[in-house]
């Protein structure tokens, strides 16, 4: 696999590989996880950050046939499915925007039967763009109830205030088909007392809102995320919108330890995505020379090196200077020096035993050995979000079994 890839390049470059089996079987625990308590619910999967760093382009094709609902934050990527569905003779999905559309897009949406997230002030005005566009359906939105993070959304206060009564007029060009809202604190904790309090908020908003608008029953709930949808069993409502964990991560430790104390288990989850490197370089080092820039690393022992085209450019943090590893032929070989723009050097001297091309994993799996995405992102210094979706764009992507 490794070889042919890098033959069939020509050209010395990193790529990322996508596990459409890995992929699959989050895709089925989750889905046995979300209709545990009733159902059925539907499974929604979050594409947003070019599919948190995986590519949109190589996993809308993966995901599309396996889940119910597709989220996306720009009117952009979910006109997208649209045309790969018209192309492929594929039934359309539910798709909702879950971020900002102004007057164009909120047209663009309606006329391709996507959904739209109603959160902010703005869109008394859109009201007059969709009439002056004459669209052939009203658009369909979900009002984002603020429950507690403090981002979008309006306070049940503000709907029983009145804030969305130009609804009623509007029947015409806007549907309610669904309400929303996001928890803010449902990965830092083991107890949810703050997250308890914000469904409590949320059917708060819920009874507001049907109070005074029209509403299209039964109206689409949905709340949970990866975290609520794997520990908070009352947050899974009509439908959960999945992100990290669908590409086989945990939101965070504490989610894990979750996931035991209230189910008793913790549910299968596979990694999706794994980053790989041939050597650019593989040379022998004399005892004593430096390594990289600033010379912050010296050869105790006559070193074999293998220099990689990659780097922070490529979203390899700079943290990870001597402090990471990567896997060559199963084994563990160090970081050496710093983290270049588009360059990392690393001791191969027990892992190869001769200058021939090699190549490294940076990230998944290698014979028995595995680096996880969270211990990269623990020795950067952040998240494995944010770890993921910085990979760069122009990296290639690969779908393999």
């Amino acid at each position: 696999m490794h070889e042919g890839l890098v033959g069939a390049t020509g050209k010395v470059a990193s790529w990322l590989e996508l596990s459409a089996g890995a992929l699959a079987t989050n895709v089925a625990t989750l889905r046995a996880l979300s209709t545990e308590t009733g159902g059925p619910r539907s499974l929604g999967a979050v594409l947003k950050g070019n599919a948190y760093g995986h590519g949109l382009a190589q996993a809308l094709p993966l995901v599309h046939p396996l889940v119910d609902v597709l989220y996306f934050i720009t009117p952009g990527d979910a006109l997208a499915v649209r045309a790969h569905e018209r192309a492929l003779g594929l039934p359309a999905r539910q798709v909702l925007v879950i971020g900002a559309v102004d007057a164009e897009e909120a047209v663009a949406l309606a006329y391709s039967g996507i959904e739209a997230v109603l959160g902010d002030g703005t869109w008394p005005g859109l009201v007059a763009e969709l009439r002056r566009a004459q669209v052939p359906h009203p658009l369909r939105v979900h009002v984002h109830v603020d429950t507690g993070l403090g981002r979008e959304g309006f306070t049940p206060g503000q709907l029983a205030a009145g804030e969305l009564d130009f609804l009623r007029d509007a029947a015409d060009v806007i549907r309610v088909v669904g309400v929303l809202s996001h928890f803010a604190n449902t990965e830092d904790v083991t107890e949810q007392q703050y997250a308890e309090s914000q469904l409590d908020v949320f059917e708060a908003g819920l009874t507001a809102l049907r109070a005074r608008v029209p509403v299209q029953e039964p109206v689409q709930r949905h709340m949970a995320a990866s975290a609520a949808t794997l520990v908070l069993p009352r947050a899974r409502y009509d439908a959960q919108r999945v992100g990290i964990s669908l590409y086989g991560l945990w939101p965070s430790v504490e989610t894990r330890l979750s996931a035991r104390l209230v189910l008793g288990r913790v549910p299968e989850l596979k990694p999706v995505l794994s980053w790989r490197c041939p050597s650019q370089v593989v040379k022998w080092l004399p005892a004593g020379s430096y390594v990289g820039y600033g010379c912050t690393y010296r050869c105790a022992d006559a070193t074999r090196v293998a220099v990689l085209p990659v780097g922070y450019f490529d979203g390899y943090p700079r943290l990870l200077s001597g402090k990471a590893h990567v896997l060559v032929n199963g084994r563990r070989c160090p970081v050496v020096g710093r983290v270049m723009m588009n360059h990392v050097i690393v001791d191969v001297t027990h892992a190869t035993r001769d200058e021939r091309p090699l190549v490294a994993t940076l990230l998944g799996q290698d014979g028995d050995e595995h680096l996880h995405a969270e211990t990269l992102a623990t020795w950067a210094q952040t998240i494995n979000y944010e770890l993921l979706t910085r990979l760069g764009a122009h990296l290639k992507r690969v779908v393999a079994p």
